[in-house]
């Protein structure tokens, strides 16, 4: 029989395990070690304790399954991850789809660069997409050019290719949200995500037309003013329209509301409006004021917006500082707007050290920015320490990308910042980005912080929460305090995985969207905990 003292030290162990995802920097611990001590302790005292509960269980099982790639890959297909914060649509849907709407359209592909073109094809130096649908050489170099597949077989960077095949099939896009839409909730919900926050620009162009007529002088206030004397309000309201029209499509194909409804059907949707930041001032004023105008109207479904396209670019360099503030004088207009940032997507073999200094920080303080999206490139940052501390402070979560980082950047292992993210108490949960060009899914990114970082079930776990108390939900948290794990008073007696749960907890969840969601992921870990058909043929004491 273990001593009390013996049990004590192994709580308190663990104890400092979960702090060490707390908000200060703690040492780090062994997840295997501080395990293993927990479930001895627990299991050797079984007698008086009830023994191990089935989420010590289940962490001591995923230890186990580390040295077995399959296995682990199963379990991680079937753990519950709640939600996925950074996913561009079009980047989301994958070559294949792209290929059977460009032959049903009786497209063109240039057999040297594989753009798309409009037919008839010209047999010099084309073919009609459509025999990508029986010919695999050719399918196979439309699908390598149009994604990420086989890429460091390319003469190409990963930085370059990535960023170009967008242009390849961006035309193909058009007209097709609602079946891209139907086909990436349907994978969300393949791999146990619940809700997903889509990037795109619902006005399809609206806002930078009259951002072209407008033009750029310089002054925020005049330019807004404009704006608004142009119909910038009747962008937003076309981009209302449209998401109203893509999700109705995306409803009948999965077939909601039936019998036979898809399980995506299940999956919780909000859009983040995307503004590229290397196009024209005169564009990226106009999109952004769009932006805040639908993130600030809560019917909107549009939840928050984002600068996106190349970090790097000229354009977004020379005018980095300029959008930033931007974005805070816009931001004062629209309160109710939410802003999450891609920063630090960086490297020093992209641009100069002056580059890598500050936009992680300047996007948090001028922009806005709430969320962090990727953020590789924080220990070149000035102050890189107070930064962490700082981001820790104001619970400015990080979207973790691991493909995206090694594919765009080759950043990866212990080379990304992931680790110094966790060790100093910044709230971070993964993403896939784009999951289609990027060939990943979300079960494909939680394996790689297993295998590339050495992250524990608990941390997965964590990270799996962290995507729902960030997001960009209305309502109340669940949770009194997520780091700790201590659910708000309403529901604190409430006994999760039970049909029967107290008014005042029904009263909560009722209305809060957020907490709805978190109660079902929640629930969801219940019985995922008490059968992992991965851990049932290990037994505990193997």
């Amino acid at each position: 029989m273990i001593s009390r003292n013996i049990l004590q030290a192994s709580t308190l162990l663990y104890s400092a395990f979960m702090e060490s995802l707390g908000s200060k920097p703690k040492p780090s611990f062994a997840t295997a070690l501080v395990i293993s001590i927990l479930v001895f302790a627990s299991s050797t005292s079984g007698q008086r304790t009830g023994g191990p509960t089935p989420e010590q269980n289940t962490a001591q099982c995923f230890e186990r399954l580390k040295s077995e790639p399959l296995e682990l890959l199963a379990f991680l297909k079937k753990m519950p991850k709640g939600a996925d914060l950074h996913s561009h649509l079009s980047g989301a849907t994958y070559a294949e789809s792209y290929i059977l709407w460009a032959a049903e359209k009786g497209w063109c592909v240039d057999e040297k660069d594989f753009r798309l073109l409009f037919p008839p094809c010209d047999p010099e130096y084309s073919s009609a997409v459509k025999f990508a649908l029986t010919e695999q050489r050719l399918r196979r170099k439309i699908i390598e050019a149009w994604s990420m597949q086989n890429w460091p077989l390319s003469t190409q960077s990963g930085h370059d290719h990535f960023y170009e095949v967008f242009a390849r099939f961006g035309p193909v896009t058009f007209g097709q949200n609602g079946v891209m839409l139907a086909e990436v909730v349907h994978r969300a919900a393949e791999n146990q995500v619940i809700y997903l926050e889509l990037m795109l620009s619902p006005d399809v162009g609206f806002s930078s037309r009259i951002g072209q007529v407008t033009g750029w002088d310089g002054n925020f206030e005049g330019t807004l003013e404009k704006l608004k004397g142009n119909g910038i309000a009747q962008a937003a309201l076309q981009a209302v329209k449209n998401l109203q029209d893509w999700e109705a499509q995306k409803d009948q194909l999965l077939k909601c509301g039936t019998p036979q409804a898809d399980p995506g059907c299940l999956v919780s949707v909000r859009y983040i409006y995307q503004v590229p930041r290397a196009t024209l001032l005169s564009n990226v004023y106009a999109q952004l004021v769009t932006g805040f105008i639908l993130a600030n109207d809560p019917t909107s479904r549009v939840v928050a917006l984002n600068l996106v396209q190349a970090e790097d670019s000229l354009p977004a360099l020379e005018n980095f500082s300029l959008q930033m503030q931007m974005l805070h004088y816009l931001g004062t207009l629209y309160p109710k707007a939410h802003v999450t940032l891609h920063a630090g997507e960086l490297t020093p073999e992209l641009v100069p050290r002056e580059a890598l200094r500050f936009h992680i920080r300047e996007s948090i303080n001028t922009g806005r920015a709430e969320r962090i999206g990727l953020g590789v490139d924080l220990m070149y940052e000035d102050e890189p320490f107070s930064l962490l501390e700082e981001m820790a402070g104001k619970n400015i979560m990080v979207e973790i990308c691991l493909s995206s980082n090694y594919a765009v950047l080759g950043v990866r292992g212990k080379q990304h910042p992931l680790s110094l993210y966790l060790k100093y108490g910044v709230p971070v949960a993964l993403a896939t980005d784009d999951e289609g060009v990027l060939r990943t899914d979300m079960t494909h990114e939680y394996l790689k912080a297993v295998e590339e970082h050495g992250l524990g079930y608990i941390q997965l776990k964590m990270m799996a929460r962290n995507s729902l108390e960030y997001a960009f939900l209305d309502g109340t948290s669940l949770w009194k305090d997520a780091r700790k794990g201590v659910l708000t008073s309403e529901c604190l007696t409430d006994v999760l995985d039970k049909k029967s749960i107290s008014v005042s907890c029904r009263q909560f969840l009722a209305a809060s969207e957020k907490a709805r969601l978190q109660w079902r992921l929640e629930n969801e870990f219940v019985g995922f905990e008490k059968y992992t058909p991965a851990c049932q043929f290990m037994a505990v004491d193997k």
